[in-house]
Protein backbone atom coordinates (compact mmCIF):
# COMPACT_ATOMS: atom_id res chain seq x y z
CA UNK A 1 0.00 0.00 0.00
CA UNK A 2 1.39 3.35 -1.07
CA UNK A 3 0.24 6.54 0.65
CA UNK A 4 0.29 9.96 -0.99
CA UNK A 5 0.45 13.14 1.07
CA UNK A 6 -2.42 15.38 -0.10
CA UNK A 7 -1.50 18.26 2.20
CA UNK A 8 -1.42 19.07 5.90
CA UNK A 9 -0.26 15.57 6.78
CA UNK A 10 -3.29 13.89 5.20
CA UNK A 11 -2.64 10.73 3.22
CA UNK A 12 -4.60 8.65 0.71
CA UNK A 13 -3.99 5.17 -0.64
CA UNK A 14 -2.47 5.55 -4.12
CA UNK A 15 -3.86 2.22 -5.24
CA UNK A 16 -7.46 3.33 -4.67
CA UNK A 17 -7.19 6.65 -6.50
CA UNK A 18 -9.20 6.76 -9.74
CA UNK A 19 -9.00 10.40 -10.78
CA UNK A 20 -7.54 13.71 -9.71
CA UNK A 21 -9.24 16.76 -11.22
CA UNK A 22 -9.53 20.52 -10.83
CA UNK A 23 -12.74 21.64 -9.09
CA UNK A 24 -13.69 24.36 -11.58
CA UNK A 25 -16.08 22.64 -13.99
CA UNK A 26 -19.81 22.23 -13.39
CA UNK A 27 -19.73 18.39 -13.59
CA UNK A 28 -17.04 18.22 -10.91
CA UNK A 29 -18.96 20.65 -8.71
CA UNK A 30 -21.98 18.38 -9.15
CA UNK A 31 -19.93 15.31 -8.14
CA UNK A 32 -18.71 17.14 -5.02
CA UNK A 33 -22.26 18.19 -4.08
CA UNK A 34 -23.62 14.67 -4.60
CA UNK A 35 -20.82 13.23 -2.45
CA UNK A 36 -21.64 15.76 0.26
CA UNK A 37 -25.31 14.79 0.13
CA UNK A 38 -24.44 11.07 0.36
CA UNK A 39 -21.98 11.64 3.22
CA UNK A 40 -18.90 10.40 1.35
CA UNK A 41 -17.13 13.76 0.98
CA UNK A 42 -13.85 14.18 2.86
CA UNK A 43 -12.65 17.78 3.15
CA UNK A 44 -8.88 17.83 3.69
CA UNK A 45 -8.43 21.51 2.82
CA UNK A 46 -8.30 22.83 6.41
CA UNK A 47 -10.44 25.78 5.37
CA UNK A 48 -8.36 26.74 2.37
CA UNK A 49 -9.50 26.92 -1.24
CA UNK A 50 -10.09 23.56 -2.92
CA UNK A 51 -7.60 23.11 -5.76
CA UNK A 52 -7.90 19.37 -6.39
CA UNK A 53 -10.71 16.83 -6.18
CA UNK A 54 -9.64 13.22 -5.71
CA UNK A 55 -12.10 10.51 -6.68
CA UNK A 56 -11.53 7.15 -5.03
CA UNK A 57 -12.69 3.68 -6.09
CA UNK A 58 -14.82 3.46 -2.93
CA UNK A 59 -16.98 6.37 -4.23
CA UNK A 60 -15.42 8.72 -1.69
CA UNK A 61 -14.54 12.20 -2.91
CA UNK A 62 -11.64 13.99 -1.24
CA UNK A 63 -10.96 17.73 -1.44
CA UNK A 64 -7.35 18.92 -1.29
CA UNK A 65 -5.81 22.38 -1.09
CA UNK A 66 -2.88 21.26 -3.26
CA UNK A 67 -2.77 21.65 -7.03
CA UNK A 68 -3.47 18.42 -8.97
CA UNK A 69 0.03 18.72 -10.45
CA UNK A 70 1.56 18.74 -6.96
CA UNK A 71 -0.35 15.65 -5.92
CA UNK A 72 0.54 13.95 -9.22
CA UNK A 73 4.22 14.70 -8.60
CA UNK A 74 3.95 13.08 -5.20
CA UNK A 75 2.19 10.13 -6.81
CA UNK A 76 5.08 9.70 -9.26
CA UNK A 77 7.46 9.59 -6.31
CA UNK A 78 5.25 7.00 -4.60
CA UNK A 79 5.34 4.49 -7.45
CA UNK A 80 7.09 1.28 -6.38
CA UNK A 81 10.53 0.82 -7.80
CA UNK A 82 11.37 -2.25 -9.87
CA UNK A 83 13.24 -3.75 -6.90
CA UNK A 84 10.23 -3.34 -4.59
CA UNK A 85 7.91 -4.96 -7.14
CA UNK A 86 10.18 -8.02 -7.35
CA UNK A 87 10.00 -8.65 -3.59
Amino acid sequence: MRLINIGFGNMVNAGRLIAMVAPDSAPIKRIVQEAKDKGVLIDATYGRKTKAVLIMDSDHVILSALQPESVAGRLEGAQPSKEEEDE
